[in-house]
């Protein structure tokens, strides 16, 4: 059996098991946050800033702690309540937060204006600062654009154990693209989109289901 097949079979097993259910309520979810407004699309990017180095469920926490206060509290109380949540790194991503909101006002706007995905992610990379094309692919997926991948180690794990790749030595532009490529295939075979493979490649790697 060639490598692929093996971990679609894997993918397909896990898809006709109960995680599809999660998986089809995290897409309905995802979808719905879209439709909201720039400031609830705006706590999501936040999110975002936050999971770089850091870990998901802990953002998750953070983000549901601080909520909307992501869009008035200073730097400098922002930071300080990041410092408490436990964040590695409270000053550099309450910094990168403060400077976002100069976008705030016009996100739905700014997302309307391009009609492709991946160029509307190399707009969010260009000018959010903190986010790169992982966390990028990130905050579009968990706003309902589904034709992006966020590729972190544990995306590159499971390719790499399943000899479909050989691990990068960064995840430079064009090895991100590359690997992107590569999920696609894989994402065209299962009949899903890639933000439905992320999900089931993410519980394939630790058990869960996040966002």
């Amino acid at each position: 059996m060639a490598c692929d097949d093996i971990l679609v079979n894997t993918v397909k097993r896990i898809k006709n098991s109960g995680v599809r259910r999660l998986v089809d309520s995290r897409m309905r979810e995802f979808k719905a946050l879209g439709r909201k407004s720039n400031d609830e699309i705006f706590k999501e990017l936040c999110f975002c800033i936050l999971t770089a180095n850091f870990q998901a469920n802990r953002s998750i926490e953070i983000q549901r702690e601080i909520g909307g206060r992501f869009i008035t509290l200073s730097q400098e109380r922002l930071a300080g309540r990041l410092r408490a949540l436990g964040h590695r790194f409270p000053n550099t991503r309450a910094s990168y937060i403060v400077e976002a909101r100069r976008h705030k006002g016009a996100l739905k706007e700014t997302m309307a204006s391009h009609k492709d995905e991946r160029e509307l992610r190399d707009w969010v990379v260009r000018n959010v600062k903190g986010l790169g094309y992982k966390e990028a692919s990130h905050f579009l997926r968990n706003i309902g654009y589904l034709k992006l991948a966020i590729i972190d180690f544990h995306i590159v794990d499971i390719l790499v154990r399943h000899r479909l790749m050989r691990r990068p030595k960064s995840l430079s532009r064009n090895n991100y693209l590359r690997i992107e490529r590569l999920l696609e295939r894989l994402a065209g075979r299962l009949k899903l989109s890639l933000a439905e493979l992320d999900l089931y490649l993410w519980y394939c790697e630790t058990g869960t289901i996040l966002k």
